[in-house]
């Protein structure tokens, strides 16, 4: 399989690093992308995010990369930590970057798209643009201490 691993500015690395850890390299095309806010943050959360050998990491304005394009199959996205900036750029149809064009790209080739804020609490337009989302077909779990598990 293939998926698309993305991390934007919100806290929580850990979880980011978790589902990483929890991914076979070696049986399914792993590409990571991380927002510049999302490496600030991970610098400041964890001694050293460790990406395991296999997976490729993109720059997050690299229009060049396969995810972005509907042509390219691949099986699933998450954004993890994903920021409510994110979700309301992704929520309004946003591609400015790699990271928002391929999210868009998800979404409207109905393929799955998992996004995990984490920050609380929520305001009315941050639950609005998660409606917006989840009305997509998007899948929208909260973060907490179990890390969501991508299956064949």
């Amino acid at each position: 399989m293939k998926f698309v691993i993305a991390a934007t500015g919100a806290s929580g690395t850990i979880y980011l690093q978790r589902l990483l850890e929890q991914i076979d390299c070696g049986a399914h095309e792993v590409y990571l992308v991380m927002s510049g806010h999302a490496r600030q943050v991970a610098a400041q959360e964890v001694d050293r995010l460790n990406i395991p050998a296999g997976v490729r990491e993109q720059g997050e304005n690299d229009l060049n990369v396969p995810f972005v394009s509907g042509s390219a199959r691949f099986d699933a996205m998450v954004i993890m930590p994903c920021s409510m900036s994110t979700i309301g750029r992704i929520a309004s149809g946003s591609g400015e970057s790699a990271l928002l064009r391929a999210a868009d790209v998800f979404l409207k080739e109905r393929r799955k798209l998992i996004l995990v804020p984490r920050e609380t609490p929520w305001n009315l337009i941050h639950a609005r643009n998660i409606v917006t989302l989840l009305e997509d077909g998007n899948t929208t779990p909260p973060a907490s201490t179990s890390t969501p598990r991508l299956r064949a």
